[in-house]
């Protein structure tokens, strides 16, 4: 049995600690939200985002940081990606040398253009901070159904130790030491993601959706390529296979999002429809930012950001993508006459 403090008790960092409680795991999960902890607290279950899903006996909640950060095995940080840096700063008086993390948001911060490994690093200096990621919505893992994720980490002891921690008959953990590849993947496919709603909401169809996921892995393969990831990490779990379940699934908050977008819905009114952190629409510009800096070509991101915050509608944009100039699928790939 491990001690496992979860520092954020949304619908993910709810279903982890579930996850790790029905398998022995002595769990702390912590929220800075006192309606929330009440909640979890009297009916032993988030209402608002995971109703009918249990907190086993081994779950603890609690509002007290101190508690939570006090000496666990493992702190999961699973709020939601603008909340990082400002918990991080808050916890990082309390956690000490060497202090495993394991990050589970995804994102990257519009003002510095950090990813969320590197603000931890940069608030708890001390830790020692992994990140984990892939195709993993929390209300199927809640659930127990199969799931498969990956976890980055500068040491391969690290990586198996958080993957003995959460690996079990229904959650498949693979390690890697590519970890701005794991980042890149988990947030940029965010951004995709609210394009394949737009265009859900549109009324496209099948190939329309086919064509925007296989272009936004071309996207993702370019800047991680060019900021150093792996080409194989970009075709992997936390790349395409979590742009494809974003992009598809009726649980994907961001693809809700750009589906009520498409739908004639401003920004504003979409995100109080989804009633939930819409981590694309905070990343959107960032990634932009990045394609600029990297000199990397990213028309889908550029035309979701014009839609987002330029007043530009679903239509023109989708209008600017498939006029753009003709070009080849892979530049490098040439005739052999």
């Amino acid at each position: 049995m491990k001690r496992i403090s979860f520092l954020g008790a949304g619908s993910w960092g709810t279903a982890l600690a579930v996850m790790l409680a029905k398998h022995g795991h002595q769990v702390i999960l912590w929220s800075k939200v006192k309606e929330e902890v009440s909640m979890l607290q009297e009916y032993r279950e988030h209402k608002d985002r995971l109703p009918g899903v249990k907190l086993p006996e081994l779950v603890e909640v609690t509002d007290d940081l101190e508690k939570a950060c006090d000496a666990p095995d493992l702190v999961v940080f699973s709020v939601a990606s603008p909340f990082v840096r400002s918990t991080a700063r808050e916890a990082s008086p309390l956690i000490g040398e060497g202090q495993k993390i394991v990050n589970v948001a995804k994102g990257i911060e519009e003002a510095s253009l950090k990813t969320l490994r590197d603000i931890l690093l940069e608030e708890i200096p001390q830790a020692d901070v992994s990140v984990l990621s892939g195709p993993s919505h929390a209300e199927e893992v809640a659930v127990d159904m199969p799931t498969t994720v990956v976890v980055g980490s500068a040491g391969k002891e690290t990586a198996i130790f958080i993957q003995e921690i959460f690996m079990n008959d229904n959650f498949r953990v693979y390690i890697s030491p590519d970890i701005i590849g794991i980042e890149l993947g988990g947030s940029v496919k965010n951004v995709i993601a609210l394009a394949a709603g737009i265009c859900d909401g549109l009324g496209y169809g099948d190939n329309t959706k086919a064509a925007l996921i296989t272009r936004g892995v071309a996207e993702i393969t370019r800047l991680g390529t060019a900021m150093g990831a792996s080409m194989e990490t970009m075709g992997g779990l936390s790349g395409i296979g979590d742009l494809i379940v974003t992009c598809t699934s009726e649980h994907s908050r961001n693809h809700n999002a750009g589906a009520l977008i498409g739908k004639g819905y401003s920004l504003e009114q979409a995100l109080q429809e989804v009633k939930q952190v819409v981590e694309g629409v905070y990343s959107a510009k960032a990634v932009k930012k990045l394609s600029e800096k990297y000199q990397v070509s990213m028309p889908i991101v550029e035309q979701t950001c014009k839609v987002l915050f330029e007043g530009v509608t679903a239509q023109e944009a989708v209008h600017a993508l498939f006029t753009r100039d003709r070009c080849k699928e892979y530049p490098d790939l040439g005739w052999k006459k």
